[in-house]
């Protein structure tokens, strides 16, 4: 995996973990779930996309 994409991975984990602590302090939310599942998916792209040679 690319340099970014790892970066992008690490942010992704991150996300989920303030998540996690948002919705386990003060409830949950929709749309933080929301935006942490597109930042997923987003991470997932990169990820499967090849780095040029």
């Amino acid at each position: 995996m690319p340099g970014p994409a790892k970066a992008m991975a690490v942010c992704t984990v991150a996300c989920l973990v303030a998540v996690v602590g948002y919705s386990a302090t003060l409830g949950s939310s929709a749309l933080l779930w929301l935006g942490w599942v597109v930042l997923g998916l987003c991470t997932a792209g990169v990820a499967a996309l090849k780095a040029p040679r």
